[in-house]
């Protein structure tokens, strides 16, 4: 019988999927219909141990006019790594390794946020029926032209998803790359559009905009400033240029000196397509 992984809830559990991601023997089961580059799901296994993970090749990533070609793996790295050195831990155990298909990024499976258990967070509600606890983004239209809005809960965990978003700069923030477990913790995954220098935040999770940050966050922000003094940065440049970097730091320190979750540039869609 052999273990498996599915989450990692402690430090233990994170290093202990960290080395199963680097080392361990991928098989791949299946490509994911709906993704836009080359997404494989594999299962992984190390000395007894499995798990599923998602494994994107660089040779399956699909050229963008606005981010260089065969960075987008690196760009998955570099998101975990901002995000487990300023304690957001939003993103899922992550690593580049070689794979059957070369280089790439791969990432742990979330195996229970892919249940029917699990409330969403996020959706399109009828405008009427919004509930309490929600924060309206966009107008919509459904069927017979009933007025819908996309929205969100006003929910912590997707507050720090944000604010993690806003510092990362992710140009494709949809709803369902928000993961949400059976026993509460929330995830972001696909960061292969993030850190651009220029201002391409786009995202579901407007409803937080010009918010004051809470404590934890304000914590983490200046966490993030710390670290990119010490050894992050140094992480990051195998994987960012100096000149995102730099553009990272910017926005840290825009974020801090605001206090406040941002509003749209207006210079690029607020929204991703499709939003959910």
């Amino acid at each position: 019988m052999t273990d498996s992984v599915s989450g990692a809830s402690t430090q233990e559990d994170e290093a202990a999927a960290l080395a199963l991601l680097r080392h361990g023997t991928l098989e791949p089961e299946g490509l994911l219909a709906e993704a836009s580059n080359a997404t494989i799901r594999a299962v992984i296994s190390l000395e007894g141990v499995t798990a599923r993970c998602i494994y994107k090749p660089v040779r399956g990533e699909r050229p963008l006019w606005d981010f260089p070609d065969g960075t987008l793996a690196g760009r998955e790295l570099a998101a975990y790594l901002v995000s487990a050195a300023a304690g957001f831990d939003v993103v899922p155990p992550t690593v580049v390794r070689d794979g059957p298909l070369g280089p790439g990024a791969c990432q742990l499976w979330i195996e229970d946020a892919h249940s029917d258990q699990v409330e969403p967070l996020i959706g399109f509600v009828p405008a009427d029926e919004l509930p309490d606890d929600w924060l309206p983004v966009a107008e919509a239209e459904g069927p017979g032209g009933r007025p819908y809005l996309l929205a969100h809960a006003d929910d912590p965990r997707l507050a720090t998803i944000a604010a993690f978003d806003a510092v990362v700069n992710n140009a494709d923030r949809k709803g369902g790359h928000v993961l949400v477990t059976r026993t509460g913790r929330v995830y972001g995954i696909d960061h292969g559009v993030c850190f651009h220098t220029e201002d391409k935040l786009r995202t579901v999770l407007w409803g937080f905009a010009e918010r004051s940050f809470d404590d934890p966050v304000r914590e983490r922000l200046r966490r993030v400033e710390g670290a990119l003094g010490a050894k992050l940065a140094g992480a990051l440049r195998e994987h960012l240029t100096s000149a995102e970097i730099e553009a990272l730091r910017r926005r840290v320190r825009r974020l801090l000196d605001s206090g406040r979750y941002p509003l749209p540039s207006g210079n690029w869609p607020a929204l991703p397509w499709p939003p959910l």
